[in-house]
């Protein structure tokens, strides 16, 4: 039996007459009524019986962005359980405490169990757990070398780094031209450390998202007519820890909690 997969799949079978006798103002709408699950493709009454009884009224409707994450989490959930936690929590920069792997993310407390369960004192965005669970699963353990650089020259950063700005760097550089509180809070909520001036920066801040995976956000501020400026570097050895576009999705999960911080402080 044929699916309709879109709005306009559903469209396409109708007269166009736009007669209202299905209570919708055109033929659009009841379209997209049925696209949304509100109507079926019978409540059309000008629709031919034998186009109904093709398509029964079925609607393959595709999988949203939310509908895409839950999934991803739970095959990611299902091959954390397969790793045999206690062998791998040294490498991972963790430990086991009552049958969890226990690990430090942004400085607070997280563990996962045996399932491939989480759990934390803290709301923890999905895209940021995503990138946790891929650490877990795949990490080599490599301790970091304190090399710096940014996101574009890591081995497979080319094809990211200009999303990655647009993602993370630029949001994260607007909160930091508009919330002065912001990299106070990151030392003293998310156990930041302020390090020496990196690359001439006014502040230079060191966060640990992953035991592995440190960051460095590296902020001028604007002065004698020039732009304020942000941006992320990581250390050579972050996707010898985690892959790529989990680093991408680690970015700018942790820039989302960090916006919902500025937010509760009345900074829109």
């Amino acid at each position: 039996m044929p699916e309709l997969k879109t709005a306009m799949d559903v469209f396409k079978l109708l007269e166009k007459s736009n007669c209202r006798e299905c209570n919708e103002t055109t033929c659009l709408a009841f379209a997209g009524a049925v696209f949304q699950g509100r109507k079926t493709l019978d409540q059309c009454p000008r629709l031919d019986p034998a186009v109904i009884a093709l398509y029964g009224g079925r609607l393959e409707k595709a999988p949203t962005a939310q509908e895409d994450m839950e999934k991803a989490l739970e095959l990611l959930k299902a091959r954390a359980a397969a790793v045999d936690l206690p062998a791998v929590a040294s490498k991972l920069g963790g430990r086991m405490v009552n049958g969890r792997l226990a690990l430090k993310v942004l400085g607070k407390d997280f563990s996962v169990d045996t399932e491939g369960n989480l759990y934390s004192d803290i709301h923890v965005h999905p895209r940021v757990v995503i990138p946790i669970l891929n650490y877990i699963i795949d990490s080599g353990g490599v301790p970091p070398a304190g090399n710096w650089m940014p996101l574009r020259e890591l081995p497979t950063g080319q094809d990211w780094y200009r999303l990655f700005g647009q993602r993370c760097e630029k949001p994260l550089k607007k909160l930091a031209d508009t919330y002065p509180d912001l990299f106070e809070d990151l030392i003293h909520i998310f156990n930041g450390k302020q390090v020496e001036n990196h690359y001439q920066s006014d502040i230079s801040l060191v966060l640990h998202p992953l035991p592995n995976l440190p960051m460095l956000i590296c902020y001028w501020k604007a002065d004698d007519g020039l732009a304020s400026d942000l941006n992320l570097f990581f250390d050579a050895t972050a996707e010898e820890n985690l892959n790529i576009d989990s680093i991408f999705a680690l970015g700018t999960g942790l820039v989302m909690m960090f916006e919902k911080i500025a937010l509760r402080h009345g900074i829109s």
